[in-house]
């Protein structure tokens, strides 16, 4: 009788695609191919800056929609996950920073889109938390506003702190500098910001990066995140990498 080991050894052999270990796919439109409507999407970045470019165009392609999308902000009016509002992609957005998109607002004060404003710091860490299995955390920030409304407080050494509940999605979309075929990531200075922790907090995290290279020549201690956490991932292209508000020295 074929052991287990054998057996799933030749279930692979025959069905590529079932393979864990293959992780690297062609490009955006096939790392997003099975995305279905309804789901909640992450999606690393701040501000425009390490957002998954390519992975966003391809979702606007296909035309997915009724997504709650967890970001740190919602893009600019033509450009980032703005690019997913103006097609109505989007019915809710759990965000931190929504100041930089104007459709944003109207969408927002005309009751087409919902949204859940979150403290940045507490943003994080409630996607940190979803990453780590832990369910939720006391954190002061928030109490006394309108952030704490129907949330549990409780005090600790005097001081109240407001229960909050950990973050995962469906699926999280991530862009990096540089990554291997094992799904290891390495992010470039500011733009590794929220990437880290989105890629932890999805059921199915998919990265795209700047350079994909051999498994071995990343070094182990400055990768970010470790390659378990990532099912797939590709070389990207054409990056813009926009700036939101460019300011220049005068003289």
């Amino acid at each position: 009788m074929m052991s287990t080991h054998a057996m799933i050894l030749e279930n692979r052999a025959k069905n590529p695609q079932l393979d864990p270990m293959k992780k690297v796919v062609a490009d955006a439109r096939e790392a997003v191919r099975d995305i279905p409507d309804n789901v909640t999407l992450a999606l690393g970045g701040f501000g425009l800056c390490g957002i998954p470019e390519n992975s966003i165009a391809a979702l606007v392609e296909l035309g997915i929609k009724g997504l709650t999308c967890i970001s740190n902000n919602a893009g600019v009016d033509g450009f980032g996950i703005g690019l997913m509002l103006e097609k109505g992609q989007v019915k809710k957005m759990i965000s931190s920073y929504v100041g930089e998109n104007k459709l944003f607002e109207t969408l927002v004060l005309s009751g087409k889109l919902e949204i859940e404003l979150t403290p940045q710091g507490t943003l994080a860490e409630k996607l940190r938390a979803g990453g780590a299995g832990i369910p939720a955390f006391y954190t002061p920030t928030g109490y006394g506003t309108l952030i704490a409304e129907g949330k549990e407080i409780k005090e600790f050494d005097g001081r109240p702190y407001v229960l909050e509940h950990a973050l995962k999605a469906d699926f999280a979309i991530v862009k990096a500098w540089k990554g291997d075929a094992m799904g290891n990531l390495v992010f470039h200075q500011t733009a590794r910001n929220f990437n880290p922790m989105i890629a932890t907090a999805g059921k199915i995290t998919i990265a795209e990066v700047e350079e994909l290279v051999p498994i071995g020549s990343l070094d182990p201690d400055q990768v970010h995140v470790p390659g378990i956490y990532v099912k797939r991932i590709f070389q990207g292209k054409g990056y813009e990498k926009r700036i939101e508000k460019r300011t220049l020295r005068k003289g």
